[in-house]
């Protein structure tokens, strides 16, 4: 009988580090995990106000990444802001107003799933605005940013840098997951055509709106779980928190039933398939 052949290995380009196993990931998200909660926890205890934006293309993972960032901490201390296309309403007010009225207030983290920098992406390679509006953003917009930041807001902005074939592997996988297929829009279809003009548009944003007291803050995502890791590990370091002292929690004794007694009707219980 012929012994089988190998399959030949598949080559990896030397400068690509390994991907990370699911142990090594889930161990080290676990560990950020604990700081995230010592950061909330110093947050509350300082007034803190913090507010961080995730930009990127569709597909480079900002969802994901928020998702890793807030699952273990408080909603009522982190919240994510992720604002619909604007109403007519909001189209006669200022730019700006929409996203204004969900900055922090003392003791929270507001994060933006995409925020008022559509101006300088979508809007301005998908037509919803003049050019003359994208150059008026683009000249405030450091303004805005300096006003937050002398408010005593701390202001992250980060950039999810995905390369071209990854993307496409990643909107290819959303056609086919039909726990992903929601993701993908007629507007993320019509974006996928015009790379070369988001990047035009990425390059302008970049050099108009990083400054000292708002630097964008680029991130590889190419791997996923990487850029998770890499962009909570970032965020916790530029961030001077202190483990807040807490009393050691022990439960209390529950008390005696007093003859309580469950009682004898019939409730809807749901079927227990799994």
């Amino acid at each position: 009988m012929a012994k089988d052949k190998k399959k030949p290995a598949v080559k990896r380009n030397a400068a690509e580090p390994l991907r990370l196993t699911n142990k090594a990931y889930l161990e080290q998200l676990r560990r950020l995990h604990v700081e995230m909660v010592k950061l909330q926890e110093w947050v509350k205890h300082k007034g803190i106000k913090i507010c961080i934006v995730f930009e990127g293309r569709d597909g480079a993972g900002k969802g994901g990444t928020i998702k890793a960032l807030t699952e273990r901490v408080s909603p009522r201390v982190f919240r994510v802001v992720a604002l619909p296309a604007p109403t007519e309403r909001e189209k006669s007010q200022m730019y700006m107003q929409r996203y204004m009225a969900h900055m922090p207030a003392a003791g929270e983290v507001v994060i933006f799933d995409r925020s008022w920098y559509n101006r300088a992406g979508v809007e301005r390679v998908m037509g919803f605005c003049t050019d003359q509006q994208v150059t008026r953003f683009l000249s405030l917009a450091p303004l805005m940013e300096r006003m937050m930041v002398d408010s005593g807001v701390m202001l992250f902005k980060y950039w999810l840098e995905v390369s071209e074939e990854e993307q496409t592997r990643r909107l290819e996988a959303r056609i086919k997951d039909g726990r992903k297929i929601w993701k993908l829009t007629p507007m993320d279809l019509k974006s996928y055509s015009r790379w070369y003009e988001y990047s035009r548009a990425r390059d302008d944003m970049f050099k108009a709106t990083d400054t000292d007291h708002a630097p964008w803050l680029v991130a590889n995502s190419n791997d996923k779980k990487r850029a998770r890791l890499n962009i909570i590990s970032d965020l916790l370091s530029r961030i001077p928190y202190k483990n807040v002292p807490r009393e050691k929690v022990i439960l209390p004794k529950r008390q005696k039933s007093g003859g309580y007694r469950e009682p004898n009707y019939p409730l809807r219980r749901i079927p227990e398939k799994f």
